[in-house]
């Protein structure tokens, strides 16, 4: 049976002790018991505040100043103390004392380079972590941006890029990792992965050493966004030997580094992803970040890790609530994505960002992915305002119903030329080729050999251009836009309706991290009250975006 709180007598030794009872002695402010006082002091985060009650009885209230002590009955009574609250705490400090930030707080890697440039360094000079949104695009591009980047925040080590899985193009998966090691990129974010592949475990082995103390230190922080147990339990492991050797008899690797590969996590960073946009197999995070962190553990004693492996959270992240709630779970940190994409350094046109500033939670669906076409792979994408989904499923219909383009009916092939591509299927053909002489001819060398991934190359034409025309702002196209987009977009723009975030010049990626940040510890606070018995009105669990420094 619960006691109610004022019948307990809380001492300096704990419920029940010998010792007398501890009284609050009010300093220049009143305490607090009415609902809207208890809502105004349980925002300042950045002060203690005592947790008292009446000493004749009832209920729980907050005072800020003073201080508590034995002695002289002063007609309250403390219940408890909560020390200062600062956003920077929020998540697992190892996680910014490894990667040198200030908060716990990273931007994702959203690809064909909406994840700018800009975004990073702003992040990075914000003692906030970003990564270069990579992948779509080509090698020379990435050059360019990995030459920015380096000339932009020399000295800061809080940035990194993307390395995304390409099961398609696994030449250009390693291409990328030998640009990103050779321009010694510190920092590297593996996104869509579904098992380990030599260019990945190339990024995490290369540079490894040992300290003065024995330590194994890394050249190379590896970051691995999973959203299924058996993919993070590849990645908390040590490389697998096979891969190693492999490495090794290929030069990639020198045989010390191969050495210590074998004793130390891939990766450890594990970002769990959820419902997110993009890649994703739509799990819940309350779901799958304690399971990932119970493996974690597991795998931690299996293999005696000396280190701890960081596990953090996205997917769903649009709010200051969904932030608290999932540090509260035990993130180490949080990464968001959907939402950067309204920020003024995305790399999304203006007429993208208008429609996602439109969406709810519900406005999302999954359609076809270009990368994995053939896999029949879905991504999660903007349904509201576009056509892209059904468009492209229509194609990808097309792909499992025939075995060539010419096998096509003629009434379903003018459909797609004229409801889907926008054009003649021998004219997307003849672009496709031009773009795969230029990127790989081995594409075409297959594809002159098996008429399905010819017709693959062409319906992902469509898929690899309805992105290029939402970040071009290509308007005659905007019924085709592909925006990767999740639920937690919704739940952004319903959060900063009428608040000064609503603006697009206001929306600066920092000001969406600080908001979240600032609010998620304003509602970790709150909870932290109500756990205390305080009756902390619903008031103090909403977060109004305001503009801070």
């Amino acid at each position: 049976m619960s006691v109610p709180l004022a019948e307990v007598e809380v001492t300096e030794n704990g419920p029940g002790a010998s010792s007398p009872t501890l009284h609050w002695r009010p300093g220049i402010r009143p305490p607090a018991f009415a609902p809207a006082q208890i809502a105004g002091l349980a925002s300042q985060v950045r002060e203690s505040l005592f947790v008292i009650t009446r000493a004749e009885g009832g209920q729980a209230g907050v005072a800020v100043g003073g201080d508590a002590g034995s002695g002289m009955p002063t007609g309250y009574r403390a219940v408890a103390v909560l020390p200062p609250l600062y956003p920077e705490w929020l998540g697992d400090r190892s996680f910014c004392e490894a990667h040198r930030t200030r908060f716990p707080y990273v931007a994702g890697e959203m690809a064909n380079g909406i994840a700018t440039v800009q975004m990073v360094v702003t992040m990075a000079r914000a003692g906030m972590l970003g990564f270069f949104g990579a992948g779509g695009l080509d090698l020379r591009r990435v050059e360019l941006a990995v030459g920015e980047l380096g000339r932009e925040l020399k000295g800061h080590a809080n940035w990194g890029v993307n390395l995304i899985h390409s099961p398609a193009e696994p030449a250009l998966e390693e291409r990328t990792a030998e640009l990103l090691l050779r321009h010694g990129v510190s920092r590297i974010s593996a996104s869509a992965f579904m098992d380990l592949t030599p260019a990945v475990v190339r990024c995490a082995a290369t540079g490894l050493q040992r300290d003065r103390t024995g330590q194994v230190t890394r050249r190379t922080q590896l970051f691995a966004k999973v959203s299924r147990p058996e993919v993070a339990e590849k990645f908390m492991c040590p490389a697998p030997a096979g891969l190693l050797r492999d490495l090794v008899d290929r030069g990639e690797l020198t045989a010390c580094e191969a050495d210590l590969a074998a004793r130390v996590p891939v990766a450890e960073d594990i970002t769990v992803e959820a419902d997110s946009g993009g890649h994703t197999d739509n799990r819940p995070l309350v779901t799958m970040l304690p399971t990932i962190l119970g493996l974690r553990d597991a795998v931690a004693a299996r293999f005696g890790y000396t280190r701890p492996i960081r596990v953090g959270a996205a997917g769903g992240l649009g709010t200051p609530g969904a932030v608290a709630a999932a540090f509260a779970l035990g993130a180490a940190y949080v990464l968001t994505g959907s939402v950067n994409q309204l920020a003024a350094e995305s790399g999304l046109s203006d007429d993208a960002k208008a429609l996602l500033a439109q969406a709810d939670v519900a406005d999302v669906t999954m359609a076809p992915a270009a990368d994995m076409f053939e896999l029949g792979v879905k991504l999660q994408v903007l349904r509201r305002g576009t056509m892209f989904a059904g468009r492209a499923s229509q194609l990808y219909d097309a792909y499992v119903s025939y075995p060539s383009l010419e096998a096509i009916p003629a009434a379903t092939q003018a459909k797609l030329e004229r409801g889907v591509l926008g054009r003649p299927l021998e004219e997307v053909w003849q672009e496709t080729r031009a773009f795969w002489q230029a990127r790989d001819p081995g594409e075409l060398v297959r594809a002159g050999a098996d008429p399905k991934h010819r017709m693959a190359l062409v319906f992902r034409w469509y898929l690899g251009m309805s992105s290029r025309w939402a970040i071009d702002g290509n308007v005659s196209r905007r019924m085709d836009y592909q925006i990767w987009c999740g639920p937690a977009m919704g739940a952004f723009n319903r959060w900063a309706a009428g608040s000064f975030l609503a603006e697009p010049h206001n929306r600066t990626v920092d000001q969406i991290a600080r908001n979240f940040l600032e609010g998620a510890a304003a509602i970790t606070r709150a909870h932290q009250l109500r756990t205390y018995g305080v009756h902390v009105p619903a008031s103090a669990f909403i977060f109004t975006p305001r503009r801070l420094a």
